[in-house]
């Protein structure tokens, strides 16, 4: 039997790159992304038509709408400045918590990329993750509900500069005043079809508040809510109490509703 001759380093090397296979040309993008230094993004149904999502391995980052993917793509490198890449679609784990949220499922595990936001602008984002589908909340609210009473103006430019609206629904949040107001993901039309999807009628909203109405109230219960809580929305017309002002509801007996905690809009200024 003839013995065999060893190896070389040389035959090793020459073995060893037989064996190699080109690096799909994704890896390296998804390997960026894994870590949050680059995003992939997709685009999900809504009830105003397709919304992108971007993500990375910290959550997802962005939440927008373009006209096609070019536009997205410069909107996310001016804004964010990350690299970002095209995907067939979300992860299948992500797709569901998102739907979960648009659901108005709350308790739906949805990781957020907010690095590079302030303590003020994450604690805004946070508190309107809070609000009800299908229900609204002013301004003030968010403001007083944050220890920030005073600071109802920056709540609105919080707000306005949310990176990912639907996801974290600032169309829930409304003026101090009761009417709509605007939107950032695409003005008052988008924001009121949106609320009309969650079973809101945004029209009998701002019909109560250019009435003045701020706080509807139950003479059988006597607790005063938010117009658009889930506790009022069960009273009927017989025993509905209309008030203007959180001390007025006080003032004739009526106690805020733990739900919605109408005296957290009272208190901001």
């Amino acid at each position: 039997m003839t013995p065999r001759t060893p190896l070389g380093l040389a035959d090793v090397e020459t073995a060893l790159a037989g064996l190699a296979v080109a690096a799909p040309p994704t890896l390296a993008g998804a390997t960026l992304a894994s870590v949050g230094l680059a995003d992939e993004y997709a685009t999900v149904p809504t009830p105003v038509g397709a919304v992108y999502v971007a993500w990375n391995g910290l959550g997802i980052s962005t939440v927008g709408r373009a006209d096609d993917d070019a536009t997205f793509e410069r909107r996310f490198a001016r804004s964010i400045g990350r690299p970002v890449r095209r995907a067939a679609a979300l992860p299948d784990s992500l797709a569901r918590a998102v739907a979960r949220r648009l659901e108005g499922d709350r308790r739906a595990r949805l990781p957020l990329d907010l690095r590079g936001r302030t303590e003020f602008e994450r604690a805004v984002w946070l508190k309107a993750l809070e609000i009800p589908r299908g229900e609204v909340r002013p301004y003030g609210w968010i403001a007083a509900e944050i220890g920030r009473p005073n600071a109802v103006r920056a709540v609105g430019t919080a707000l306005a500069h949310n990176p990912v609206p639907l996801v974290v629904p600032c169309h829930r949040v409304v003026r101090s005043d009761g009417l709509i107001g605007n939107y950032s993901l695409g003005g008052p039309t988008v924001k009121r079809v949106m609320l009309a999807a969650e079973g809101l009628d945004p029209d009998e909203l701002e019909s109560l508040a250019r009435a003045g109405i701020r706080y509807l109230a139950s003479d059988t219960t006597r607790v005063y809510c938010l117009p658009s809580c889930h506790n009022a929305r069960r009273i009927t017309a017989r025993h509905r109490v209309a008030f203007r002002s959180g001390r007025a509801s006080e003032a004739a007996g009526y106690r805020a509703c733990r739900d919605c905690r109408p005296d957290s809009a009272a208190r901001a200024a």
